[in-house]
C-alpha cells in the first residue's frame, strides 16, 4: 500500500531496557499520578492521524491504552532507530513525529512545530535543537527514508546523529524552552522532576 505523503503518524519509543530505571518499563512508570506515556499520547494525538507505541516488552501494558503497540524487527534491543524502522514499515503515512516515552514536559504544539518545519523547509527530517544539542529522539521525518535506515542498521551502525546527517536535515530551535526535553532515566531523576512545579498535561484517554 502507499503511504499518504500528507498524513502524519505518531510513534512513541519505549523499547528501551532501562537499565539505570533498573529495568522498568518507563513508560509504564508514574509522573504525576499518571504513567509517563500518557503524556506522550497527549502530545501526538490531537496533531497526527494515527498514535502507536514501539515497545519490545510490557505488551499487554500498553494495549491498554487502546493504541497499535510494534516492537522491533529483531529482539536485540537496537535501540532507538530500530523502533523509527519498524514505525516506517508500520505506518501508512509519508511523515513521522517521533518522541520518546519518558519526557513528560512535551507537549502538542512542539510536536506541530517540528511537523510544520520539516514541511516548510522541504527536509526530509526536522529535528528539536536546543540551542545547545540537538535530541535526536524528537524527530518529524519522511517514511520513505525507510531503505536507507534498513541498510545502516544491517551494517550494525545503531548511533543515532551519524545516520541523520546523512539525510537532507535541519534543526528546529527550542532554545527558548529547553527543559521540554528533560528525559527520565533513574529513580533519582523522577523525584527530582515531581518535585518541580511543572504544568500537568490534559490527560491521554
Amino acid at each position: 500500500m502507499m503511504n499518504n505523503p500528507t498524513k502524519v503518524t505518531g510513534v512513541i519509543l519505549a523499547g528501551g531496557q532501562a537499565r539505570r530505571m533498573n529495568y522498568r518499563d518507563k513508560g509504564l512508570i508514574t509522573y504525576q499520578g499518571r504513567p509517563m506515556v500518557s503524556y506522550a499520547i497527549a502530545a501526538l494525538k490531537t496533531v497526527t492521524d494515527q498514535v502507536i507505541i514501539n515497545a519490545n516488552r510490557s505488551r499487554d501494558e500498553y494495549l491498554q491504552f487502546d493504541l497499535p503497540v510494534i516492537a522491533d524487527q529483531t529482539d536485540s534491543f537496537d535501540g532507538p532507530l530500530a523502533g523509527i524502522l519498524t514505525a516506517m514499515i508500520y505506518a501508512e503515512t509519508g511523515v513521522l513525529a517521533v518522541i520518546p516515552c519518558d519526557s513528560p514536559l512535551i507537549r502538542a504544539e512542539h510536536i506541530l512545530k517540528l511537523l510544520s518545519a520539516r514541511t516548510e523547509n522541504d527536509a526530509d527530517i526536522a529535528v528539536a535543537f536546543d540551542g545547545q544539542r540537538l535530541h535526536p529522539v524528537f524527530l518529524a521525518i519522511k517514511t520513505d527514508l525507510k531503505t536507507s535506515l534498513q541498510d545502516y542498521l544491517a551494517g550494525g551502525q545503531r548511533k543515532v546523529d551519524f545516520w541523520l546527517t546523512q539525510q537532507k536535515w535541519l534543526a528546529v530551535d527550542f532554545s527558548s524552552e529547553p527543559d521540554i526535553f528533560i528525559n527520565i532515566n533513574t529513580l533519582t531523576e523522577l523525584s527530582a522532576l515531581e518535585n518541580k512545579e511543572t504544568p500537568c498535561a490534559p490527560a491521554a484517554r
